[in-house]
């Protein structure tokens, strides 16, 4: 890792532990050359997985398309410790499906069951944008499905 002050490409670890999210690791690292001392974290990230759009087309996985789609319906509603779990669970029930391809229907429904446990609001949020709810109607009818304790359409 190289410094982020003078670039020297060696710096050693001085202690790693588990970061308080208990998602990633929190590494202190020392520059060989200057004696900068800084942290990096290191996560989980997800690897050789095409998404494949509705109209065909397939793009790498990209977990800032899926971060900023949780926050435009989540802001203001969920915690940062509680986001980066419900980031982490959302990948881990992609990785789960064990493929190297996964359509934009299946991580969408992925994201609105774990959302759906986490803030419900934020769930109703996202699954207006996802079902493209085109009237009141369709929006109230998805609102008595949560409200009723029943699951979504698939």
């Amino acid at each position: 890792m190289k410094c982020p002050i003078c670039y020297h490409p060696d710096t050693k670890v001085l202690d790693s532990r588990v970061a308080t999210d208990g998602l990633s690791i929190r590494r202190r690292r020392e520059c060989l050359k200057c004696g900068f001392r800084f942290s990096t974290y290191e996560e989980l990230e997800i690897l050789d997985v095409s998404v494949v759009k509705r109209d065909g087309r397939r793009e790498a996985y990209s977990r800032d398309k899926l971060i900023s789609g949780l926050k435009k319906a989540s802001e203001k509603r969920i915690g940062d410790d509680k986001f980066k779990k419900l980031v982490h669970m959302i990948e881990r029930d992609i990785q789960a499906l064990k493929t190297n391809e996964v359509s934009s229907q299946e991580v969408g429904k992925i994201v609105m069951k774990n959302l759906k446990k986490v803030d419900q609001i934020a769930y109703i949020r996202y699954a207006s944008v996802y079902e493209s709810f085109k009237n009141v109607q369709e929006f109230k009818k998805e609102l008595n499905k949560l409200l009723s304790g029943k699951s979504t359409k698939k």
